[in-house]
């Protein structure tokens, strides 16, 4: 049983500046929101005018490759930043390396550490990849499926087993899949587009949303992650969700080739993902390349933002912050506007929750009690700093530092 708390003279997005608003959180979740709520609660927080939001989502995280990029040189994040992305297969061959040493003991300790700061920065929830291939084996998936235990409750984890160096190109892959989906993993993992031919990359989408609807899981590709106009593995994913039935439990990551399809392609694609219920989840911070989120957008298509990476072969950065995420992408994708930014504040909050499968995420009463306090009084504010939240409520209970 969680204690009450009753969070006065907060400001809720997309309501009146300086119009306050008390919530009252019972049982884990919130049992009301209204002006002047007076109600008894074991724990009062003054939010002092600030906003109070939805808790922060994380749909892409490459969890078991957190602190690596020291265990390496920087070849692969050098191919896999330049030359337009051309080399991008080449980076992924490259970052392979790691693997040769994988081990949970490791593996895991790097993970709390990231998942301690995920809690301290209000990221209350993070779908994980974990790589399964016949270097990495299911270290990577264990090391995952530990944490999720021990943060339960706390950061709430959706482990995805990840085929990295594909399934055609690395016999045994599929089977590796398949194992860590019996051990208790939570979505199928895909990367179609590292297939050397089309025949191939089929293939592997079509095992792997066999593999999903055996398990009754969703399924998470990272689709045509290179400079290359003509890979078409989006496609491919959008087109077998629809056939499968599978609408709205497919999530694309990354699709950068999207940056460089010609329109009227781009167009076709956008009516798939529509269709399909698609979900596309890019990282602008972590390549030059991009989906096109705006013209996504205008066109009705789903959307969200995900950190990616922290400190690996791909990236030096990261804090698993998504506020520092949208801060970025703001910049990256000149999203400016006071509209923009409240659209950039719904892509690591709801729209990203929604892209994880998470319907019940909203601020509403009856929902989980997943918030923050944060320490500005507007989205704008929040971006600027993009500080942690001064308290964190995860199925309410108050996270503490």
């Amino acid at each position: 049983m969680t204690e009450s708390i009753l969070i006065t003279q907060a400001q809720l997005r997309r309501e009146v500046p300086g119009e306050l608003t008390s919530l009252l959180i019972q049982d884990g979740r919130i049992a009301a929101i209204d002006k002047g709520n007076q109600a008894e609660a074991a724990r009062v927080i003054d939010a002092g005018g600030n906003l109070v939001t939805e808790s922060f989502y994380n749909p892409h995280l490459h969890l078991d490759k957190v602190y690596t990029l020291d265990r390496m040189d920087e070849m692969a994040l050098e191919s896999y930043q330049a030359a337009g992305m051309g080399k991008a297969m080449n980076a992924i061959e490259l970052a392979a390396r790691v693997k040769d040493e994988y081990d949970q003991a490791w593996i895991l300790p790097n993970v709390r550490q990231a998942l301690q700061l995920a809690a301290r920065n209000g990221n209350t929830h993070i779908r994980a990849l974990a790589d399964v291939d016949n270097k990495a084996k299911l270290e990577g998936v264990k090391a995952l499926l530990t944490a999720k235990q021990e943060f339960a409750g706390v950061v709430d984890l959706q482990v995805v087993a990840f085929p990295q160096d594909g399934v055609v190109r690395e016999p045994g892959a599929e089977q590796l899949v398949r194992q860590a989906m019996e051990l208790g993993a939570d979505v199928v993992g895909g990367i179609p587009w590292i297939e050397f031919t089309d025949t191939d990359a089929q293939y592997h989408v079509d095992a792997m949303f066999a593999i999903a609807q055996e398990f009754d899981k969703p399924v998470s590709f990272l689709v045509d992650d290179a400079g290359d106009a003509g890979l078409r593995t989006l496609e491919m994913m959008a087109v077998r969700a629809i056939k499968q039935g599978w609408q709205g439990r497919a999530l694309a990551h990354h699709a950068r080739a999207m940056a460089l399809y010609p329109k009227p392609y781009l167009q076709k694609v956008i009516a798939l993902l529509k269709q399909a219920e698609l979900y596309v989840v890019t990282d602008p911070q972590t390549g030059p390349l991009h989906a096109r989120v705006r013209e996504l957008l205008e066109e009705g298509a789903y959307v969200c933002l995900g950190q990616d990476d922290i400190s690996d072969a791909y990236y030096p950065y990261g804090q698993n912050n998504m506020l520092e995420v949208a801060f970025l992408a703001s910049h990256l994708l000149w999203m400016t506007s006071a509209a923009d930014m409240e659209t950039l504040y719904d892509m690591i909050t709801v729209e990203a929750a929604r892209a994880m499968g998470i319907r019940d995420s909203e601020l509403k009463v009856g929902n989980p009690a997943n918030l923050v306090v944060l320490d500005q009084p507007s989205v704008r504010e929040a971006f600027r700093y993009h500080r942690a939240p001064v308290h964190v409520i995860s199925y309410g209970k108050l996270i503490q530092e």
